[in-house]
């Protein structure tokens, strides 16, 4: 177990914006020290999920003007239970075992930070979307 954890850690990437202060708060330091890095790290994967789910539902998202696609992304990702729980595995399949109990123990607020992380991190990159359609 011990193992599996040092290559999760090993493999995320840093992001120097997302410091972790002693006076930062635990769910705060989470999200900067767990959460940010591993969306960066699976940014490529939930990208391609969010593709998958336009074209599922008949690419509907690509005759939208542009805060008509902004809007259809949050709803997808805060409305749809499948959507959420398929980003909420993708997350949690590289949480260590401590990372784990630390959710488990704080998952409501927790769950709450995975999904507007993933809505900024898919509004964010719109054009990865139009260059699919092209």
């Amino acid at each position: 177990m011990i193992e599996r954890d040092g290559q999760l850690l090993k493999i995320r990437p840093e992001i120097a914006k997302a410091k972790v202060e002693a006076s930062t708060l635990s769910l705060e330091s989470f999200q900067n020290s767990t959460l940010r890095p591993i969306s960066k790290f699976q940014n490529e994967l939930i990208l391609a999920v969010f593709n998958n789910y336009i074209i599922r539902y008949k690419n509907v998202f690509h005759k939208l003007g542009t805060e008509e696609k902004l809007n259809y992304i949050e709803n997808t990702v805060k409305k749809d239970s499948k959507f959420k729980n398929l980003i909420r595995g993708i997350y949690m399949g590289h949480f260590s075992i401590e990372e784990y109990i630390f959710y488990s123990e704080h998952s409501s607020e927790i769950n709450k930070r995975i999904i507007n992380l993933t809505k900024e991190r898919l509004q964010s990159q719109l054009h990865y979307f139009e260059k699919q359609n092209a």
